[in-house]
């Protein structure tokens, strides 16, 4: 079964890749098409805007097509970036742009306030319209600053208060255990075995 990522995001594709390893699925995504055309994720959810990146390419490439979307909750900034992660420091900007933003405005802010939860949202849309939602979630706190090399996006300034580490500090296996996206990817793994056994 061909499952197409709608993302280009090389360690979204990279962390979906190893976490569905053994479901027996072939894997493509967005980077496998240069000319295929953008989604502008202008939702007011994760739900929203993985819903609709989900059923534009699953009519688009005609495959059962997944999209996620995910975000940062900072408790002290009352809930952001949330659905502006991505693009926090300005659409252009990249991870280091907006980790630094963060950090900046959480500057003076002392650990016990530096709570946070990351979280994922996931969508599968079957070429015939069929639509499973699946959802992830993590709850650590914001480091003071950035650390680790492994990862991508807010790792190195999440902290994972039962490992003291950020993510971008833990291996391959224990970022797969613990995070929103690994989460969530177990739960889909049970659906995409539906649809093999169906």
């Amino acid at each position: 079964m061909e499952l197409f990522l709608a993302t280009r995001n090389e360690g979204k594709i990279r962390e979906i890749g190893e976490l569905l390893k053994g479901c027996e699925t072939s894997l493509t995504s967005l980077r496998d098409y240069p000319d295929a055309p953008e989604v502008v994720e202008n939702g007011g959810s994760y739900r929203d805007n993985a819903l609709k990146k989900a059923r534009f390419f699953a009519e688009w490439s005609g495959k059962l097509t997944l999209a996620d979307d995910s975000g940062l909750e900072v408790d002290y900034l009352n809930g952001r970036p949330g659905v502006f992660s991505g693009r926090y420091a300005g659409d252009r900007a990249g991870d280091r742009e907006n980790n630094r933003k963060l950090l900046r405005e959480l500057k003076g802010i002392p650990s016990q306030k530096r709570g946070a939860v990351f979280r994922c949202t996931m969508v599968l849309v079957a070429p015939w319209g069929h639509v499973e939602v699946v959802e992830g979630e993590c709850r650590g706190k914001v480091a003071l600053e950035e650390r680790g090399e492994e990862g991508f996006g807010y790792d190195p300034i999440f902290v994972i208060p039962r490992c003291g580490k950020t993510v971008a500090e833990l291996s391959t296996a224990e970022k797969n255990r613990l995070s929103h996206r690994g989460k969530a990817l177990r739960k889909l793994r049970k659906i995409l075995k539906r649809y093999l056994g169906a």
